[in-house]
C-alpha cells in the first residue's frame, strides 16, 4: 500500500528549504532576542521597563528576573542565571529539546504537533503559581531575584 504522500493527487513533502524556514527562524528571532539581553545588562536601571506587579504591590511575578536570569545564562553564569529565576532556566531547556525536535520533524517532513490535554496546563499553572508564593515568602527567598 503506498504511503499517504505519494497516493495519486496528493502533493508530496514540501521541498526542505521551505520545511526549514519556520524552525531557522524562530531560531534567528529567539537568539536575537537573546543577543540583545546579553548585550544590553538588565541589572543596570533603565535599559528596561519594571514588572508591572512589582512596581505596584512588591511581588514578584513567575517572570521577575527572567531577563537577568537571560543575561546570565548568555554570559555562562548557570548559577547566577538559576538565582535570578529558575523556571526561566527550565524554560530554556523546554525550548531547547522542543526546538530540536521540530528541526528533526521538518527534516523528515513530518508536521510538528504537540497538543497538551487541560491537565497539563492546569499542572503548568500550579506550579508557576506554587513558585510565585513560594518566592515572596521569606524561606523561599533563595527563589527571588
Amino acid at each position: 500500500m503506498p504511503s499517504s504522500a505519494t497516493r495519486a493527487g496528493e502533493p508530496g513533502p514540501a521541498p526542505l528549504a521551505r520545511r526549514l524556514a519556520t524552525p531557522l527562524a524562530t531560531l534567528a528571532v529567539v537568539a536575537a532576542a537573546f543577543a540583545y539581553v546579553g548585550a544590553v545588562d538588565p541589572n543596570e536601571p533603565g535599559h528596561y521597563p519594571v514588572c508591572p506587579l512589582f512596581r505596584v504591590t512588591g511581588i514578584y511575578c513567575p517572570g521577575c528576573g527572567g531577563l537577568r536570569s537571560a543575561h546570565a545564562f548568555i554570559h555562562g553564569d548557570l548559577g547566577a542565571a538559576i538565582g535570578s529565576n529558575a523556571v526561566a532556566v527550565v524554560g530554556y531547556g523546554i525550548f531547547a529539546a522542543v526546538w530540536v525536535m521540530w528541526l528533526i520533524r521538518a527534516v523528515r517532513g513530518v508536521p510538528l504537533r504537540i497538543t497538551l490535554g487541560p491537565a497539563w496546563w492546569w499542572s503548568l499553572g500550579g506550579v508557576l503559581l506554587i513558585f510565585s508564593v513560594v518566592r515572596n515568602l521569606p524561606f523561599g527567598s533563595a527563589l527571588a531575584p
